[in-house]
């Protein structure tokens, strides 16, 4: 696991967790994201201005209860919990989505009502994602954070979700049980024990043996035909599309030079990459906001119009690196996950980088010490891969100055170190009328393409294989969780 906090949840398996652990005022419905309906809250809010500003009052269920922690006995959610989580999100410190949550103020009107004001109003396209199961929107218990101590909190989390805490041993296993006072119901399953085996020939043998009934699979080629093939097991591709992105360092030698960040963009070939995955499973984008799973983002016509689809040119590129003082290239030191995914986005990127003299020098760390790496010290190029949910979250988390990775006023996923399109994230972040906000949102991205400051890859689903016993009590269509989303509902037949 990287943070068992949820406020810090980036990789797939910290979702996981975070998923079954804890609630938002509001949720992505089980499977069917990005559809949002209420959780913690009795409705899902609207806004009223009140003195100039914009108010958000959100009513909370009753009868709500966190669990039991190894210091604090059950007890019923109240606003104070919502307003220390929210509070708690806004510090980076705490919370690695804090910049979505600065400028918003939380106050308890009573024991079930929040009342929540931001500085600057915005559209509900945008404010309402803030308050789902997902980044900085989880709400965590006071009263378990005050008594245990935060440094405690983050190795027993304690929330309100279906499952609770039982017990971590690193890099081994982690164990969730039911429960019992889950307040829509107590869960069909008894627990819920996570397997870490970062090898996809482990995960297969296992599930194949029935020592384990669901594992994260692979879009590698003939993977998920090969696995298809195997009886009682079953292969789910879903939702979200998350989007691979090279963010290149616009501030870091030989980077600052646009000629070199430009030579970089030719000598790549989106169709390559894609190759290395199972057709089913990828798609193109062409702009760091993907258009087709959200207004905001260029089509390929769109992007092909303004020449900024980089289309490889292997001549142009090399004339570019000559041009830049490099006509015998360079090298890259970099770091990458040990996910299959990451290693594969890497080596291809490595393969076709060498071609015009760029030799790529890739360490491999774990998937939680390369989330760290990439934030404590900035590097040349980084390939992230993620979902957001609205073109305004893209932008301002990998875009905005104040997001940029250690130096910015709110460091948080700008690799780039960009700064050229603060004012149009802004003034789209502050746009009421949907068709304004689009177009600013591709106004900013015309830049940052047409500077080379991100090469979007291409987008990748996810890819799980189960056995015929589960059941997983939802639609599975799409999940901001990424992963297929264990709740109440979710059965284990007897095996036969």
């Amino acid at each position: 696991m990287g943070n068992l906090d949820p406020h810090f949840a980036a990789g797939s398996q910290d979702r996981a967790l975070a998923d079954m652990v804890f609630n938002g005022l509001l949720r992505y419905q089980p499977g069917n994201a990005p559809k949002i309906e209420p959780d913690l809250a009795e409705q899902i809010p609207g806004f009223e201005m009140i003195g100039g500003q914009q108010v958000w009052t959100v009513k909370l269920r009753k009868g709500v209860l966190f669990h039991p922690g190894p210091q604090t006995a059950a007890y019923e959610l109240t606003a104070e919990d919502v307003a220390f989580s929210l509070q708690k999100s806004a510090r980076r410190v705490f919370c690695a989505y804090a910049g979505e949550y600065e400028g918003m103020t939380v106050v308890p009107v009573d024991r079930y009502t929040v009342r929540i004001t931001v500085a600057k109003p915005a559209s509900s396209i945008i404010f309402l994602p803030k308050l789902t199961n997902y980044a900085g929107g989880f709400i965590v218990s006071r009263r378990a954070v005050e008594i245990m101590g935060y440094d405690r909190f983050k190795r027993h989390p304690v929330g309100t979700g279906p499952f609770m805490f039982s017990q971590y041993t690193a890099g081994e296993k982690l164990v969730l049980k039911a429960h019992e006072g889950y307040f829509r119901g107590r869960p069909a399953l008894d627990g819920i024990e996570f397997r870490f085996m970062p090898e996809i020939d482990r995960r297969e043998a296992a599930i194949k043996a029935g020592e384990l009934d669901v594992i994260m699979g692979s879009g590698e080629k003939g993977w998920p035909e090969k696995m298809a093939r195997e009886p009682g097991i079953t292969i789910d591709t879903h939702g979200v599309g998350e989007v691979a992105t090279i963010y290149l360092n616009t501030r870091m030698k030989p980077l600052d030079d646009l000629r070199i960040r430009r030579a970089i963009a030719f000598a790549l070939n989106r169709e390559s990459f894609m190759d290395t995955m199972s057709k089913q499973f990828v798609g193109s984008v062409y702009s760091p906001v993907p258009e087709q799973f959200m207004p905001g983002g260029l089509t390929e016509a769109e992007a092909e119009q303004l020449h900024l689809t980089y289309d490889q040119d292997l001549v142009k590129a090399r004339r570019l690196m000559a041009d830049a003082g490099y006509p015998d290239g360079f090298t890259l030191d970099l770091v990458t996950s040990e996910k299959r995914l990451y290693r594969t986005y890497y080596a291809e990127m490595k393969r076709q980088l060498s071609e015009i003299g760029i030799d790529c020098r890739i360490a491999v760390e774990t998937h939680s010490d390369m989330h760290r790496r990439i934030r404590r010290a900035p590097a040349p190029l980084v390939i992230y891969v993620a979902w957001r949910p609205n073109a305004d979250a893209y932008l301002s988390q990998f875009f905005h100055s104040d997001a940029i990775v250690v130096s910015g006023a709110k460091p948080d996923t700008n690799f780039s170190h960009y700064d050229k399109v603060d004012q149009l994230i802004e003034a789209a972040r502050l746009e009421i009328d949907p068709q304004r906000q689009t177009q600013l949102w591709l106004q900013a991205q015309i830049r940052i393409l047409d500077d080379m400051a991100a090469y979007p890859i291409m987008y990748t689903k996810q890819c799980y294989a189960r056995r015929t016993g589960v059941e997983y009590g939802h639609p599975l269509v799409s999940t901001m969780a990424l992963y297929p989303q264990f709740t109440e509902k979710t059965r284990l037949h007897a095996k036969p």
